[in-house]
């Protein structure tokens, strides 16, 4: 028996998104297409409205690429990417664990893909992590807009100015136009410092597979977390290693923590 699910469809080609619609009603009947978008930034909305089970996503859209609205989406859903021919993306699609699909879309090859989602959904597993893909991606799709990880700031501690090493960084916290910076020094203590730098300006340059924004104004170093607690109204505390401060995670960031 097939399984229920929702799914949302994002193309900036109007037919084509259509047909890859007529194709999922053919070949899985019982599948919601809940939302259909037309690019990047309205795959983002809808999925936060909709909450879908399934994306397929368009990889080259106007506004904010199919990528981009993928590391939105996270974990948060099985994705599914719809490409034109590209030797090079098909090829980064191949070595990674994630299902793709090349316009204009086989049948056969849809319904191998079909038949790979029901089984996961079946079987509850967990969306896998595309992390590492997007960034391949991304660099494919926009070499020149890579940048590479901030690997020191430098931060005001009293009449002095420190140069930290970002590794050594447990969070990162907004403050007006500042950031607060939480580190350890070389004997391991506890330090903080203020960078002249707003936290949102900082951020696209932090090793996302290190560093996790939790909340509007706070990033952290997943390294530096002991353990997390929820807390009530979706939301959850972060303790960290060493440190008696306790971080705030909102809701639209409880996502990062569900596995716990």
């Amino acid at each position: 028996m097939s399984v229920r699910a929702t799914a949302l469809v994002a193309d900036d080609e109007p037919l084509l998104r259509e047909a890859l619609v007529r194709q999922l009603a053919s070949v899985w009947p019982e599948l919601a297409i809940v939302a259909q978008a037309r690019n990047g930034r309205e795959a983002i909305d809808a999925f936060d409205d909709h909450k879908p089970d399934i994306c397929f996503l368009d990889v080259q859209m106007p506004g904010k690429t199919g990528v981009e609205a993928a590391q939105h989406i996270g974990r948060r859903a099985h994705l599914v990417f719809v490409t034109a021919f590209d030797q090079y993306a098909v090829q980064a699609f191949a070595q990674g664990a994630l299902d793709y699909l090349v316009k204009p879309v086989d049948p056969a090859r849809l319904a191998e893909t079909v038949t790979r989602l029901q089984e996961r959904i079946r079987a509850a597993t967990p969306a896998l992590d595309p992390e590492a893909l997007l960034q391949q991606l991304a660099r494919l799709l926009n070499p020149a807009s890579v940048v590479q990880p901030l690997a020191w700031v430098r931060a005001s501690v009293g009449n002095t100015v420190r140069l930290i090493a970002v590794g050594d960084i447990d969070y990162l916290r907004a403050e007006e136009k500042y950031t607060q910076v939480a580190w350890r020094d070389e004997h391991g203590q506890a330090r903080e410092a203020v960078i002249r730098a707003a936290l949102k300006d900082l951020i696209p340059q932090l090793d996302a597979a290190k560093f996790a924004q939790v909340h509007r104004s706070v990033v952290v170093n997943l390294r530096s977390i002991s353990h997390v607690t929820r807390g009530s109204n979706e939301t959850a505390d972060i303790h960290l290693k060493g440190r008696k401060e306790v971080l705030p995670v909102s809701r639209t960031y409880l996502h990062l923590f569900r596995q716990m």
